[in-house]
């Protein structure tokens, strides 16, 4: 893996652990069924992102 590739990771992961706090407060505060499964999606697709550097 290269020096572009960990950064990013680690950009990602961030940014992972972000969408997972907002994902667990609109939870707690369901006011918009639509935020949460906005949400869920990012979280999945920042999760294929991680897989996806860690492979290469």
């Amino acid at each position: 893996m290269d020096k572009k590739a960990k950064k990013r990771l680690q950009i990602v992961n961030g940014r992972l652990q972000t969408l997972r706090q907002q994902l667990a407060g609109a939870r707690q505060q369901a006011d918009d069924p639509e935020e949460i499964r906005t949400l869920e999606r990012q979280v999945a697709e920042a999760e294929m992102e991680v897989a996806r550097l860690k492979e290469s």
